[in-house]
C-alpha cells in the first residue's frame, strides 16, 4: 500500500445493479445509474487519480442472515426466480417490484458496499462512495418496501462489526425520506446510531423526533424533521446541529452515509430545495467529524434521488468533497479546483 493509495476515494457500481428492471413509468429505473455514471465517469477524469474504480466482492444470499430473516431472503429470491420463468415483473407491494435481475443486482449492491467498507477499514482507501441500486433504507428485517429490497446500510454495519473492523458505527441518513428500515433493524442497538434528516410530514410516515430506539438502543437513534420547501438557509443549520448532536453521542470509529438525492429541488418524489452543491457541503461536515487519525473511515452509499441529471451533479459533488476537492460548477467537467 503506497501513500497514493491512502489518499484515493474509491467509487464502486456492481454491473448488475443497470439490470434490475422496474418497468415502464417507475422513478427508480436504471436511467439514474446512466445519469450518474455519466457525471461521476467525468469527475474521476478530471480529478487526476484521486477516485479509484473498484471491485464489488461476491455475496451469497445467506449472508444476508447478518439483517433479514430467512423468510425475507427466500421471499425475494422466489419473486425473483418466479420473475425469471414467466418473464414478467412481481410486484411485492405497489411500489417495490422484483424482476429477473433484482436478486442479482440487490446482492450485488451489497458485495460493492461491503468492497467498499473492506478497503476504507483496511486503510486501502481514505473513503467510497458505492452507487447502489435498489436502494435499501427502507427494508427492514421481514420486509421489502420504499423501492428497496435488502437494506445495505444495516448490512455494511453489521458486516463491519461482524468482521471486527467497526465497534460503534453512525449511519447518516440524508435521504428526503425517513430511513424507517434501517432504523427498525438497530431500535434496541445501542451500538449503531442512526442519524434521519428527512422531510415532514412525507412518506412513509415515521421518524418523528420521540422515536429515539427503545431498550438498550434508547437514544441512538435521532430523527430531525425538515418542512417541505426549506433550502440550504434552513437545511444547513440544522444539519451541522444534528451531527454535532449524533457525533457526540455515539463516537463512531466507523460512519456510513445512506446518501439519497432526492432532497433536490427538481426531485418528482421530494419537496425540499437543495441544490447539488449543498451536498459538497454536507459531505465536508461529515468528513470534518468522522476524521481519526488522519483518516475518515466513512463510506457513502446511494438511496434515492429520481431527477437523474441533478442526481448525477449532487452526486459528483459528493464524490469532489469524499476527494478533498472544493466544488464548481457541477453542470460541467471540472478540472481540480
Amino acid at each position: 500500500m503506497t501513500p497514493s493509495q491512502v489518499a484515493t476515494t474509491g467509487f464502486l457500481l456492481h454491473p448488475s445493479s443497470a439490470l434490475h428492471d422496474t418497468g415502464p413509468g417507475h422513478p427508480e429505473h436504471p436511467g439514474r445509474l446512466r445519469a450518474l455514471a455519466d457525471s461521476v465517469g467525468r469527475e474521476i477524469a478530471a480529478l487526476g487519480g484521486r477516485v479509484v474504480v473498484d471491485v464489488p466482492v461476491e455475496v451469497d444470499l445467506s449472508e444476508l442472515r447478518l439483517v433479514h430473516t430467512a423468510d425475507h431472503l427466500a421471499a425475494i429470491e422466489a419473486a425473483s426466480q418466479r420473475a425469471r420463468a414467466e418473464a414478467r415483473l412481481v410486484a411485492l407491494d405497489p411500489d417495490t417490484v422484483v424482476s429477473a435481475a433484482s436478486l442479482e443486482a440487490a446482492l450485488g449492491a451489497v458485495g460493492a458496499a461491503w468492497a467498499a467498507a473492506g478497503a476504507v477499514a483496511r486503510g486501502d482507501r481514505r473513503n467510497a462512495f458505492v452507487a447502489t441500486r435498489p436502494p435499501g433504507h427502507h427494508a427492514s428485517s421481514g420486509r421489502a418496501m420504499g423501492f428497496c429490497l435488502f437494506n445495505t446500510v444495516a448490512l455494511t454495519a453489521r458486516w463491519l462489526q461482524e468482521r471486527g473492523l467497526a465497534e460503534r458505527v453512525l449511519v447518516v441518513d440524508w435521504d428526503v425520506h425517513h430511513g424507517n428500515g434501517t432504523q427498525d433493524v438497530f431500535w434496541e442497538d445501542p451500538s449503531v446510531h442512526l442519524l434521519s434528516l428527512h422531510q415532514a410530514p412525507h412518506w412513509p410516515g415515521t421518524g418523528r423526533p420521540s422515536e429515539i430506539g427503545a431498550g438498550a438502543g434508547e437514544g441512538a437513534t435521532h430523527n430531525v424533521e425538515v418542512a417541505a420547501g426549506a433550502d440550504w438557509t434552513t437545511y444547513g443549520p440544522s444539519f451541522e446541529r444534528a451531527l454535532d448532536e449524533a457525533f457526540e453521542a455515539s463516537r463512531p470509529d466507523f460512519v456510513l452515509v445512506s446518501a439519497g438525492y432526492d432532497a433536490l429541488a427538481a426531485d418528482p418524489l421530494g419537496g425540499l430545495c437543495l441544490g447539488p452543491a449543498d451536498f459538497h457541503r454536507m459531505t465536508e461536515m461529515v468528513l470534518q467529524r468522522s476524521s481519526k487519525g488522519g483518516e475518515s473511515r466513512l463510506v457513502a452509499m446511494l438511496e434515492g434521488g429520481y431527477d437523474p441529471p441533478g442526481t448525477g451533479s449532487a452526486v459528483a459533488m459528493t464524490i469532489r468533497a469524499l476527494a478533498g476537492v472544493v466544488p464548481v460548477d457541477s453542470t460541467l467537467p471540472a478540472d481540480e479546483g
